[in-house]
């Protein structure tokens, strides 16, 4: 077992990314100034098998699991880590809108947004599942560590209403 900050950011799905991408640069700023260097603003479209690959090593998954997916095999660009035994998936991003910010040390983290569709379907169009955002923007992750830069990071969503869901277990040991 591990301590993570596990974090969950939500945005409404009429918010435009050029908003998202304001908001993730005025983090990375604060980013910056506290050391992680390099960091970047990514305002992506997932639209190639290179990109959706790209989207899955970002981070900010999205994890189904439904009845229906037992019975079907999802599209390539709907859906990785198909799982037909427990009926799940994880659901592939169709945008990004995501901060990367890099440690002394060289590890990525990733902080944002993402877009999903509203529905996995099979390769003939037949829903398999539904996501439930609704065209709602969507990031969840975790970081294990107890630097309290990544806390920073994570109280400027809350503070701009974009975190849905926190939970540090640092703080409950600390």
């Amino acid at each position: 077992m591990g301590l993570h900050l596990n974090f969950e950011f939500t945005a409404p799905a009429e918010t435009d990314a050029h908003t998202l991408e304001a908001f993730l640069q005025s983090v990375q700023k604060e980013a910056q100034r506290m050391g992680f260097d390099p960091s970047t603003v990514l305002n992506v479209p997932f639209d190639t098998p290179e990109r959706r690959a790209f989207a899955s090593r970002l981070g900010g998954s999205l994890w189904i699991e439904d009845e229906r997916l037992k019975a079907g095999v999802p599209r390539e660009e709907h859906a990785t880590r198909y799982d037909a035994h427990t009926g799940g998936c994880r659901v592939v991003s169709i945008r990004g809108v995501v901060l990367v910010v890099t440690e002394k040390g060289g590890a990525e983290s990733s902080f944002g947004f993402m877009q999903y569709p509203n529905v996995v379907a099979d390769r003939a169009g037949e829903t398999l599942a539904e996501t439930a955002l609704e065209g709602r923007w969507y990031f969840r992750d975790f970081v294990s560590t107890p630097d309290p830069r990544y806390r920073r990071i994570v109280e400027m969503f809350r503070e701009a209403g974009y975190a849905r869901e926190v939970h540090d277990d640092y703080a409950a040991v600390a």
